[in-house]
């Protein structure tokens, strides 16, 4: 399959002139004490256009994206010139997703769900906007894997036959004729398929600590196990090299961190390949497979390596302090190369550069003209050691009223999603605009977050609620050290995993924190364990190393917010998606009333039209607007309760 990251072979100078053209703004000093910075609304940051994606058209004229400016996720294409956007699709109801422009002409494919259900269809526009679905039916789930090698057909991956494992297709570009290539009765993830299309590269997950790769011979039928190592593993595939010869994968094996390594197709010896001290997170080749991009995980920010892929050697790269580059492509021709910049005070933002000119064009500006950058907060990555002395990293957010003299600002300890996701140093609006309005906002990367090695990662295993919530306790102690923070006025908020985390705190920990904003978060594992989408069940054995056995509902009790909810006596917003197939509304109904049941202040808030997570810009408004009015009333300016009488 052809990669869909690729980087040109350029020289150093070169690409140091396309890279250093497109970084953010260098970071200002802080904003002086005496210089008012004012409240931005939720309006003039929703302004900000979110875009993703990022495709060149065959004549590497356009440029294929996804953005939100409708108030919808539509497609659109971007004149590499500059002009004005090109309007591809206006949906008013469903977000749609764009891939990819086809090879040899402008027709494109996108993905898109009902309501935020999550199970995508795979689509093709004409030019002349007829949509052809090519994955029809109910109740399925499919997935675009891009395009062979030889430009003739597409892959897709559809669950369709049945719901527990994706089977792999090839579509023919004249005429969508489909043929399943590959049944998967075995419980399998698609990883890639050999420029001759006569191999698939696939993995099992066997934990969330171990992995295995496989290589099916599509003539045979024959798959042959390629890890056959002791104790755990984990591997990541990233795909054949160009040629084919080599097989290109990720691995943690006998290291802290994933690096990447490669071994020939028929067999042979691996080669370690790159080893940073942080997580490969991707890689992928250039399409004359001369270079290969790596991001690597360096300490919550993106680090991108260029290689050689004669000698794997890094071509030296401009230092691009509070910048992360990312998406780069190339055109067909490869005259020409895009990429996305972003900040923690700026949005991303597409650029494209013309190889020969000085310096790339900025296509998107994706940050409000209301809000002026330097008026946002630049966030750093803070460490505390937490109740074991195990140190605990985050991404602090102090805002510029910290710098008054005797400022005691309230704070927000932000969770982030998972389990095993990562708080990181990009653009978070949310974040921004708590800080904007005088919240000091800790994003922690408790234990059990990734990126910071697989010990660390692994200590919440079948612990959750208990040392990673212990986490988010010790933490309040960091915030009260800065001497800007009151202690009485610290909240706990978060989404989906973060969102348990607010329940769990609110339940076992009840006095800790003044308020809870729960984001669509599990409160009762039993239900959610026994409701996982079908499409899970190749990774049911990971996740059950990750919470407990789903058949000990002893534990799973234990856990659970809900069966504890009478302890709660602090007040509590809970934003829902009715259409949630990973964290039902039934979840968030149960936890507000009993909630409610104990004279607690509650706050509810569901959207009928979103899933696990909130896409469309009307409902981001209200619900952030929420939270600030909730924070505000009960964080702010009142202080806490030690009861739910006096609550």
């Amino acid at each position: 399959m052809k990669s869909r990251v690729c980087i040109p072979c350029l020289s150093s100078a070169l690409l140091a002139a396309a890279l250093v053209g497109c970084a953010s703004e260098p970071p200002a000093e802080p904003v002086p004490a005496q210089v008012e910075v004012p409240s931005y609304s939720i309006q003039d940051f929703l302004d900000i256009t979110s875009y993703r994606g990022g495709a060149f058209s065959p004549d590497g004229e356009k440029i294929l994206v996804s953005s939100d400016e409708s108030g919808i996720v539509n497609a659109y294409a971007l004149p590499v010139d500059g002009s004005e956007p090109v309007t591809l699709t206006s949906s008013t109801e469903e977000s749609i997703f764009a891939r990819a422009y086809f090879p040899n002409d402008e027709r494109f494919v996108y993905t898109a769900d009902a309501g935020g259900n999550e199970l995508d269809h795979v689509f093709v526009q004409e030019p002349d906007g007829t949509v052809h679905d090519l994955t029809p039916g109910e109740d399925l789930k499919a997935m675009f894997a891009g395009f062979t090698h030889d430009d003739e057909q597409m892959i897709v991956i559809s669950n369709e036959r049945d719901p527990r494992f994706f089977d792999v297709y090839l579509v023919e570009l004249d005429g969508y004729e489909r043929t399943m290539i590959y049944q998967n009765d075995d419980g399998f993830f698609y990883g890639d398929l050999s420029p001759d299309e006569s191999l698939l590269l696939l993995s099992r997950v066997n934990t969330n600590a171990d992995t295995d790769m496989f290589l099916h011979d599509l003539k045979s039928g024959v798959t042959t196990l390629l890890t056959e190592d002791e104790g755990d593993v984990q591997y990541g595939i990233v795909g054949f090299d160009p040629a084919g010869e080599n097989i290109v994968y990720s691995t943690d094996r006998d290291s802290e961190f994933q690096y990447l390594e490669r071994r020939p197709v028929g067999g042979g010896d691996n080669e370690v390949l790159l080893q940073p001290d942080w997580d490969v997170m991707y890689a992928g080749f250039s399409e004359s497979g001369r270079h290969m991009v790596v991001g690597i995980n360096n300490d919550a920010r993106t680090e991108v390596q260029v290689l050689d892929t004669e000698t794997f050697e890094p071509i030296e790269l401009p230092a691009l302090p509070n910048a992360e580059i990312t998406g780069l492509s190339l055109s067909k021709d490869e005259t020409r190369m895009l990429f996305w910049a972003s900040s923690p005070r700026t949005p991303r933002d597409l650029y494209v550069f013309d190889f020969g000119d000085d310096a790339p064009r900025r296509l998107t500006r994706s940050l409000s003209e209301r809000i002026d950058a330097e008026h946002l907060v630049e966030p750093e990555v803070v460490r505390f050691e937490s109740f074991d002395g195990l140190e605990i990293p985050g991404i602090l957010y102090m805002p510029h009223l910290a710098q008054a003299e005797g400022a005691q600002l309230p704070a927000v300890v932000m969770v982030h999603g998972g389990p095993g996701g990562q708080s990181r140093l990009g653009w978070n609006a949310l974040n921004q605009y708590l800080a904007n309005h005088g919240y000091v906002v800790y994003a922690i990367n408790n234990r059990g977050s990734s990126g910071y090695g697989k010990t660390f990662f692994h200590l919440d295993d079948r612990n959750h609620g208990k040392g990673d919530l212990s986490d988010c306790v010790e933490s309040k102690t960091m915030l009260v050290d800065t001497g800007v923070v009151h202690p009485d006025k610290i909240a706990i908020a978060g989404g989906s995993y973060g969102g348990y985390m607010v329940l769990a705190a609110l339940t076992f920990r009840p006095e800790e924190f003044t308020a809870g904003v729960n984001i669509f978060g599990v409160s009762n594992w039993l239900r959610t364990t026994q409701s996982i989408p079908p499409w899970w069940e190749a990774a049911r054995k990971s996740l059950e190393q990750e919470l407990g056995d789903f058949d000990d509902v002893e534990y799973l009790r234990s856990i659970s917010p809900l069966f504890h909810a009478d302890n709660i006596v602090r007040p509590l917003l809970v934003l829902q998606g009715a259409n949630d197939p990973r964290v039902l509304q039934a979840e968030s109904d149960d936890i507000v009333e009993a909630a409610r049941a104990n004279g607690v202040p509650v706050e509810y808030i569901v959207f009928e039209d979103e899933g696990h997570g909130f896409l469309k810009k009307e409902n981001r408004e209200e619900g952030y607007e929420a939270i600030l009015r909730f924070l505000d009333q009960y964080v702010k300016s009142s202080a806490p309760s030690s009861s739910a009488e006096a609550a």
